[in-house]
């Protein structure tokens, strides 16, 4: 049996060869159970898996490597190339199964290209700095928000802004996925930014502790500049939250109480977690109620999925599932979002 030296030599050659394929990575798997902590044999291992295919088993030792050092570049950069990949191999994998396999005719079909958010996914949100996350994952969320534009409530969303006056042909727009901090990202919808946002935000355990994907109404209060057409539109988005407190008191109350109720559904106010502590007519008082909106900076009203509840996980893991759950947000949701653009 080779020594912990002669195994690191043998490695390394085959890095230096720019070989890493089944020698390569016994050496490093061996290497790597003598020596459990050797940053090198771990990345070096984590390229075997992702050269041969294995993106979970690439993922999972990236992740043991950026445990043992957060700073290790190479391991950084190697998970985004994973996330690629794993954007790439997706659609070909779900293909080449369909074809082994055809779908009954009244199945419906997943869009081409898209995938979940899984625990890969947000591994890569919460490690990365927040561009590179953006870069990385852009290729995993936009197929979901291209798919959305073709559902049926996005076409009676659209319609609600066209008749208010505002342009827009299309309910999202490619490259809209936008990086909000650490282990955070979102979008909205088409000339969103001071409207009564249609937002999908995803947060890792970073900023929060909780790996999430929330979908709902949402509104933005954050000053951007000083410009007076963004102070102009902040007092816009204060105004579309004004009409959302005296809907939700009003005709409104007991529907988004029980919709609250029967799905997962929590209020979020300014950058701190959702309220799942609190019961939808708690939470919903606390919106009714609440005075200083413009320091909360963001409101948000929502359905939330979390990778550690049970059966969520594989509900963000299937990009079909992800879909249906996140048009079926929207959807209930819309009567109430179309009614603030009719003032």
């Amino acid at each position: 049996m080779p020594s912990a030296p002669e195994l690191q030599h043998r490695a390394i050659e085959y890095a230096k060869a720019g070989d890493f394929g089944p020698q390569a990575l016994a050496t490093n798997l061996e290497l790597a159970r003598l020596a459990p902590t050797n940053e090198g044999a771990l990345t070096r291992l984590s390229r075997c898996y992702m050269e041969g295919g294995q993106l979970d088993e690439a993922t999972a030792t990236l992740d043991a490597v950026l445990q043992l050092n957060p700073l290790n570049t190479i391991a950084r950069s190697l998970q985004v190339e994973v996330t690629r990949r794993r954007a790439v191999y997706a659609p070909a994998v779900r293909r080449t199964r369909s074809s082994e396999a055809r779908p009954k005719r009244s199945e419906p079909r997943s869009p081409i290209g898209l995938g979940g958010f899984g625990r890969a996914e947000f591994a890569t949100l919460g490690q990365l700095a927040p561009e590179a996350a953006l870069e990385a994952l852009n290729a995993r969320v936009e197929p979901l928000l291209m798919a959305l534009n073709d559902r049926p409530f996005a076409s009676r969303a659209v319609e609600a802004r066209n008749r208010a006056g505002l342009a827009g042909a299309r309910l999202f727009r490619r490259n809209t996925l936008h990086a909000g901090g650490a282990g955070h990202l979102y979008a909205f919808h088409q000339g969103g930014r001071f409207e009564p946002q249609l937002n999908v935000g995803f947060f890792s355990k970073t900023p929060w502790g909780r790996d999430a994907i929330g979908a709902g109404i949402g509104f933005n209060l954050a000053p951007k500049s000083d410009d007076p057409s963004d102070r102009a539109g902040r007092e816009r988005a204060l105004a579309a939250f004004a009409r959302f407190q005296h809907l939700a008191s009003s005709a409104w109350r007991s529907f988004l109480q029980q919709w609250m109720s029967a799905n997962a559904g929590f209020v979020q106010l300014g950058h701190t977690p959702p309220s799942t502590d609190l019961m939808p007519a708690d939470a919903l008082a606390t919106v009714i109620n609440l005075q200083n909106a413009a320091e909360m900076e963001w409101i948000f009203f929502g359905r939330w999925l979390f990778l550690d509840r049970a059966g969520d996980a594989d509900l963000m893991a299937d990009g079909k599932r992800l879909l249906v759950w996140t048009e079926s947000s929207f959807t209930d949701l819309l009567p109430v979002w179309t009614n603030l653009y009719r003032a």
